[in-house]
């Protein structure tokens, strides 16, 4: 078995049967992909719209393609006909873009909002005071309903040593997104089921705080290859 296979076995042996793993496959050619695909998995994250694209064309479709870092909106006309779940929703201007997009296609996009959980001004999302009213707005948009699922709430801690305060953080992300799931209806809270928290250097303390959902790439995938297609 090559190296990555070994990572992936290594981490899955540990990952708890219900959380879900996406393997963050940026900057890392399609051979490498395959063989990460040839294992079952079928979670796959980019964060560049003009590296997700050639390799949506290249890979096997039934790959859920994961959007995972701050997406531009003049980007999202490019992947939303393809994309699985966008994890980085951090403005409304941004939800409405996606929208219009999504209904120009027209399909649902599965959504998770992005909230600033961190100490570092260079992450992105909503801030934890406002969340509440912001997905409140966003339920009231009954006509955007067709176009989108809210599937829940993503974070990601400060890029620190402290163990205590990355556990915090996810922690009080984990309080925020159950308050939130417990004021939906049930027609709602069926679908608003994950939380997304968790990369290579702390998805453990993310899942051992709540997490559903990791987005783990280096752990896996081994140190980029390229930068650019």
């Amino acid at each position: 078995m090559s190296l990555i296979v070994d990572n992936l076995k290594a981490v899955e042996a540990t990952l708890p049967q219900e959380v879900t793993l996406v393997v963050i496959s940026k900057f890392h050619p399609i051979d490498e992909i395959l063989e990460v695909y040839n294992q079952g998995v079928r979670n796959f994250g980019e964060n560049l719209a003009q590296e997700l694209i050639p390799k949506y064309e290249a890979l096997p479709k039934d790959i859920n393609w994961h959007f995972v870092g701050s997406l531009q909106r003049n980007k999202v006309k490019q992947i939303i006909p393809f994309v699985s779940m966008i994890h980085s929703v951090d403005s409304i201007r941004l939800y409405e873009e996606i929208i219009k997009r999504a209904r120009a296609v027209p399909r649902q996009v599965d959504l998770l909002l992005q909230v600033h959980i961190a100490e570092e001004e260079t992450k992105s999302g909503f801030a934890p005071d406002e969340i509440e009213a912001v997905v409140n707005d966003i339920r009231l948009r009954q006509n955007d309903a067709p176009y989108r699922r809210i599937r829940g709430l993503m974070g990601m801690a400060t890029n620190t040593h402290n163990t205590q305060q990355i556990k915090n953080e996810f922690h009080n992300l984990k309080k925020l997104f159950d308050r939130i799931r417990k004021t939906l209806p049930l027609n709602e809270k069926d679908y608003f089921d994950t939380l997304s928290m968790g990369m290579s250097g702390d998805w453990e303390l993310a899942v051992e705080q709540g997490s559903t959902l990791v987005r783990i790439g280096s752990k896996i995938m081994g140190e980029r290859q390229y930068n650019h297609i």
